[in-house]
């Protein structure tokens, strides 16, 4: 009594990177398939860097017992349009089953997780070069038969497990024939590594399974945590003075650079920003996306990144505790951490006071002395106590931030900025909204942060040479020709068409004129 329907082989692709448990999620796909007699057959595909490598892994199972029938002849690799279910470890990675065509609406259950491991161009880009994660789950609901979307890394996190264990029950809540629950779970237990971890996570993930679509992390990302007891007096402050559609972003930015330096740095930044609550008034279209702009982006550059800065961010107990979690070691393991530090003398420079500063980045037998220690960046171990002894000493050089060379020329430039924002109000509230998005360039610190104020100050200096009509258009052209290349060949390309069309014409008899 063999049903035409079971002849045919349940066809599984997993789509996982290095360190998921992808390859033992396969074998516990197998090993359940087995005991109940049937034929399983597991490859695998290992693919090339994209975050920590991404890897095919293909299951086939032919549910009848063996001896039964002759002995089927099962494929190696996943055929597009041909797969029953996909099983993807993150959602970038669901979209791409989709692109290659692994993902059909008349068949395929789809079993992702909603989290994101960003690829190193999404790393890497100038300004915010991450993928839409809406647009990601709307072509996965579209291009599946059935959509299984939850946050499996938490769960399995929440578990002490990995995210394989929480996608394993996800799958045996499909309800497929072939992988009852029951079987799943003693395949999990003939691993012998893990099991209790293993099995609670697995257990959360059949839960989450059964619910189908879920915005649970959608819903975590966009919390906001509870303000600083520290910060009342500001809060409330900005409930007073402030409409709520700037609430949210305004009470980031003060717990932002009350974390960087101080509870009165703060007060500064509220300050700061009372200047353009009153253009916001005087000027405003109603929808108070300057304030919101100029809130989000005078919080990032109030907090720049300088050398005391990375020292603390790496002995954070909160970074400790988040490495361990990744990496999963056990309360009773030892971690050893190992951090790559590579100050360079303009970056020593920066954190002395402004005349020291400049002696120090100019001299020439400064940079003689000190040139050899900064030349090559240095390995610390900051689960040392030597290593987090020496990145503490640095990080308190943030007590003497506002006193430094480099806080006073961010300060200048900032100020500069705002001046820049407060005219364009006068005559388009968009251009001063797009100036307010510049800062967008401004970001890192070394090279990273030379280059985006060197565009910083390329587009800002031809502010006045913009047309009136169209000048926010122009403006965020620029911005995003910035943003789109590390060489400035684009925003070159720009700003050459701007002199050729603002440089005065030649006067006849001149030289330029009769060269021409």
């Amino acid at each position: 009594m063999q049903p035409e329907a079971r002849m045919r082989p349940l066809k599984i692709a997993i789509l996982a990177m290095g360190g998921e448990g992808g390859g033992v999620l396969a074998d516990w796909i197998v090993q359940a398939a087995e005991r109940q007699g049937f034929h399983a057959q597991s490859t695998s595909v290992p693919g090339v860097a994209q975050r920590t490598g991404a890897t095919i892994y293909y299951v086939e199972i032919f549910p009848v017992v063996r001896g039964t029938v002759e002995a089927p002849i099962l494929a190696l690799m996943p055929t597009p349009g041909d797969v029953d279910v996909v099983i993807a470890s993150e959602l970038m990675e669901a979209a791409r089953a989709v692109q290659r065509g692994l993902v059909t609406p008349d068949r395929t259950l789809l079993i992702a997780s909603s989290h994101r491991v960003y690829a190193l161009q999404e790393k890497m880009a100038m300004g915010d070069g991450r993928m839409d994660s809406a647009a990601f789950r709307t072509r996965c609901e579209g291009a599946s038969r059935q959509l299984v979307l939850h946050d499996f890394s938490e769960l399995a996190e929440k578990a002490g497990s990995v995210i394989s264990a929480s996608l394993f029950g996800a799958l045996a809540a499909a309800g497929l024939q072939s992988l009852p629950r029951e079987l799943c779970e003693e395949a999990i237990r003939e691993g012998g590594v893990g099991v209790a971890a293993s099995l609670k996570a697995f257990a959360a993930g059949f839960d989450a399974g059964t619910q189908g679509h879920s915005t649970a992390s959608e819903a975590r990302l966009n919390a906001h945590g509870q303000m600083d007891p520290r910060l009342a007096d500001l809060a409330a402050r900005v409930v007073r003075d402030y409409p709520a559609a700037t609430h949210a972003m305004l009470n980031a930015g003060i717990a932002k650079t009350s974390d960087y330096q101080s509870r009165d740095y703060a007060d500064l930044y509220l300050r700061k920003m009372d200047e353009v609550r009153r253009l916001e008034r005087d000027r405003g279209d109603g929808t108070f996306r300057l304030t919101n702009e100029v809130a989000r982006h005078l919080a990032l550059w109030m907090t720049f990144e300088d050398l005391p800065r990375v020292a603390e961010l790496k002995i954070r107990a909160s970074r400790f505790d988040r490495v361990r979690q990744e990496i999963g070691a056990a309360p009773d393991q030892v971690v050893r951490i190992n951090d790559y530090f590579h100050p360079r003398l303009d970056e020593i420079a920066d954190t002395l006071p402004p005349a020291l500063g400049r002696v120090v980045s100019q001299s020439r037998i400064a940079r003689s002395l000190l040139g050899p220690f900064t030349r090559n960046g240095r390995v610390v171990r900051s689960s040392s106590f030597l290593g987090f002894f020496l990145l503490y000493g640095v990080s308190r050089f943030r007590s003497i931030r506002q006193y430094s060379l480099r806080y006073r020329r961010e300060m200048s430039e900032m100020s500069d900025w705002l001046s820049h924002v407060q005219k364009a109000s006068d005559q388009d509230y968009g251009l001063a909204c797009e100036i307010a998005e510049c800062q967008r360039l401004i970001k890192g610190y070394s090279d990273t942060h030379a280059r985006g104020m060197r565009n910083f100050r390329t587009i800002m200096s031809v502010l006045a040479q913009l047309p009136a009509s169209g000048a926010a258009a122009k403006v965020r052209q620029l911005r995003e020709a910035a943003l789109s290349d590390e060489s400035g060949a684009a925003l070159g390309e720009l700003m050459r068409g701007i002199s050729l069309r603002t440089s005065p014409p030649a006067r006849s008899g001149s030289p330029s004129a009769l060269q021409a």
